[in-house]
This record gives structure tokens, sequence and C-alpha cells, in this order.
């Protein structure tokens, strides 16, 4: 048998995997475009019986045609096509998600199209994945304590918008709560940006004490922190004789957000006075939550093509030689972690009011280990993988793997999705290290190596 080249003898699947890809760019692009397209036909036609999906698929295997190089000016800016038209046929895709639902049949092997209350919940887990990208993905800082910032959103919104402190009577912009009810309540509007506020200085305060760290000691001290809070929520109803999370028993109603009677007769009906009071209020959360996913993705994408940005890149890749290059790098990591934490506390705050409560239980580790996993299985660096990402973590973690588990006759795999979730993992590494949708930058890093050359390759 004939091993790759540089291999010593044995089998190295990497090699392998590049001498395949090397023979295949060197075929001539006329045989690998009709290739590809024969693939991608084959798999529509494969998918027919599940026509929404298979129609799904087609538009974008379509979008994949347009070449790289045609772009557009638009206020004296050149814009690639494609790049534009992804993620806005994407968008558009969504918005009407909800009139297509009923309509579009199921997923193969899978089910059903996830629920509008699912959908609610993929949007929340997609903006919080964004958001420890920034951490993680842009600037190298293995977070696992990300789930305190989630918490902390969630009790900002509660404490401001419930009748938590009942001794106070204090109304601001609230909809849908009487003015005699006690307790603080502010418009979840203005909680959302003050949650994202909040968080952003929590983020703060647990990066400092680390910003010295690397590696498994960073990853320690902020698995530390992510334990800290929850556990302060569990045991905050008697500090010092002062109930600030109600224990156990959590916070709940927390408002629900609305915009008034008088916006709403203002805008002929379009925005809603109460979300409670709506028929299709699941709807209403999940066209909200993909405005604040939108606003998320957009300044994840600005920050990461800003000067800020770059120097997260920089110290991803080599710390040491971004500090020789003058990045500061505690201001920096700073600025990492409130970037992430913001967003964080804002789909904390957000999942509060849908759920119109908060609980201590909501925030275990798990959560953190899950909202990574969203980000290595999308492609860390990778705005639009990462999104793919927390979207089919979340659904298989809401309702996916029941609806699996019902057409194979196996009721309990929502049992074992731990396991499933590793084993997806696991397979991931193997397969495609780099995630589903991987930056460029990681792409190559992985593809080409970033790691000492081995002895026998630099001798051979």
């Amino acid at each position: 048998m004939t091993y790759p080249a540089g291999t010593g003898g044995g089998f190295d699947a990497r090699a392998l995997w590049r001498q395949q890809r090397d023979r295949w760019h060197h075929l001539p692009e006329r045989t690998r475009r009709i290739v590809v397209l024969v693939v991608q036909a084959v798999i529509v036609l494969a998918l027919l019986p599940w026509y929404g999906f298979a129609l799904l698929l087609a538009i974008f295997f379509a979008l994949s045609w347009i070449p790289h190089d045609l772009a557009v000016k638009v206020l004296g800016r050149r814009i690639p096509v494609r790049a534009f038209m992804t993620p806005l046929v994407a968008l558009v895709l969504a918005v009407i998600y909800p009139f297509l639902r009923d309509h579009i049949g199921t997923i193969p092997f899978v089910g059903p199209w996830p629920q509008m209350d699912t959908a609610v919940i993929m949007t929340v887990y997609a903006m919080m994945a964004v958001g420890l990208n920034m951490v993680v993905g842009y600037a190298g800082l293995l977070d696992l304590g990300y789930v305190a910032f989630y918490a902390v959103g969630s009790y900002t919104a509660a404490w401001f918008a419930s009748v938590q402190f009942a001794k106070h009577n204090i109304h601001f912009g609230d909809v849908g709560v009487g003015a005699g009810v006690p307790g603080i309540h502010i418009s979840i509007w203005i909680l959302l940006l003050l949650a994202g506020i909040v968080t952003a200085f929590i983020g703060v305060v647990i990066g400092l004490p680390t910003l010295r760290l690397r590696g498994d000691y960073l990853a320690i001290v902020t698995l530390g922190f992510g334990e800290i809070l929850p556990q302060v929520a569990r045991n905050g109803d008697n500090i010092a004789g002062f109930n600030l999370t109600n224990g156990p028993n959590g916070i709940t109603p927390v408002d629900p957000p609305g915009f008034g009677k008088t916006v709403h007769d203002a805008t002929g009906g379009f925005l809603p006075d109460n979300y409670l009071a709506l028929t299709n209020r699941n709807n209403a959360y999940f066209w909200t939550g993909l405005v604040l996913l939108a606003i998320t993705v957009f300044a994840s994408i600005r920050l990461r093509d800003s000067r800020l940005g770059r120097a997260w890149v920089a110290i991803r890749e080599d710390e040491i030689a971004a500090a020789a290059m003058g990045i500061p790098l505690m201001r920096t990591k700073t600025w990492a972690y409130a970037s992430g934490a913001f967003f964080g506390g804002v789909a904390g705050a957000f999942f509060a009011s849908f759920k119109s409560s908060t609980f201590p239980n909501d925030f275990s580790f798990n959560i953190s280990a899950f909202i990574l996993s969203m980000v290595i299985l999308g492609g860390m660096g990778n705005v639009w993988g990462v999104i793919l990402g927390g979207a089919v973590l979340a659904y298989l973690n809401q309702e996916g793997l029941a609806n699996i588990g019902s057409k194979i006759g196996i009721p309990d795999v929502p049992l074992y999705s731990s396991g499933i979730f590793g084993a997806i993992l696991v397979i991931m590494m193997l397969l495609r290290p780099a995630g589903l949708l991987p930056s460029a930058r990681r792409r190559a890093e992985l593809e080409e190596g970033v790691h000492d050359q081995p002895l026998y390759d630099a001798t051979a």
C-alpha cells in the first residue's frame, strides 16, 4: 500500500485528504462545475418527498452559483452580490416562516418543522452563540461561564418588570400591567438595553481577574464565575435580610413586551399593544427575536472588521506577537468580554420576558457548554456558521430529538441528548474540525497548519 508522502510509513488521513483536494482542484474548472451541478441536482431530486426542504436546498444551491467576483456599487462601496444575497434570502425566508410552516411538509428523517415557540428559542440561542463567538471565535478566549451573562440579563429584566420589589410602585412605559399593581414595571424595550449594559459591566468584572491567564487556567476561572452567579440566584432570597432573587422560587410573572395603545393606533395596528393579548403571540416574539438577532449580527460583523476586531484576531493567533506590535492586551481582552456579555444579557432579558419567568435552575453549566458547542459546530469566527450551529442544536434540544425518536420508535431519545450532542461534536472534529461553515482564516489554519513542522517532514 502506498502512503501519503511525509507520513513515515503510517496512514495520515489529513495528508490523504490534501492529496484528494489537490487532485480535485487540478481538474478543469468546467469539469468541476458539471460535477457539482450534478451532485446538487441529485440531492434535490432525492429529497423531493420533503418538498419544503428540497426547495430550501435548491434556493441556496442556486445562490452558490453567483460568481464570487460579481459586485455592485452602493453609496460608493463595492458590495459582493453573493455575500449580500445569501443572508438576505435567509432573512426573508425566516420572516415569512410563520406563514409557510404549515404548508412546507416535514424535515427529512426528522419530522415536523420547528413550532413557533421553538423558533423563538432558536433565535435566543443563536443570539447568545454570536455573542460568545466574539469572545471565543474572535479573541480566542475560552469562556466556560457564559451562562452567567444570560443569568444577569434575565434577572435584570425580572427585577424591573415584575412584583419582586412590591414595596415600590413604579411604572414607566409598561404594558398590560394595571396602575395599582405593586413593584417596578419598566418597558421591556428599555430593559433590553439596560440588561446589556449591566452584563457588559459584569463581563468586565469577570474579565479583569482572568486577563493574565491562558488556556486551561482561563477556562477554569470562567467556569468558576459561571457557577457562582447561579448559586447567588439560588440563595439570594435572604441577603442580609433582603430578598434579591426570590431564591429557588424564581421571579414570576415577568411583564410582556409591547408598544402601547398610542403606538399601536398610530401604526394602524401593525405594532402590537401587548404581546400577551395576541392570538399569535409566538409569531410576534419570533419576529422580535429576529430583529434582535439581526442587530447582534450587524454589530458582530462591524466589530470583526474594525480595528478592535483585528486586534482580537491578532491576540487569538499569537498573543506575544500582538503585544510586541503594540496591541494593549488587557484593554482589548476586556472589550471582548464586555461585547460578548452585552448580547448575552440582551438575549437573557428577552428570553425572561418570553417565558414570563426566571428561575435559578435555568442557568446550569450545561447551558454554557451547550452554547460553546453551537460555536464549535457552526464554525468559530464565522457569524453565519455560528447562527446555523445555534439554530440546529437548539432545535434538536427542544423538539428535534423527540421527533427523531418518535420516527424510529425510541421515545426516550431526548434522555440521551448530552451523549448525542457529544457524539456530534466528536464526529465534527474528525470530519470537519473547522465547523459547518468555517471562517476562511480558521479553515486555512486547520488545512495548511500553523503547528510546528514534524521532523520527518522537515528532513524529507
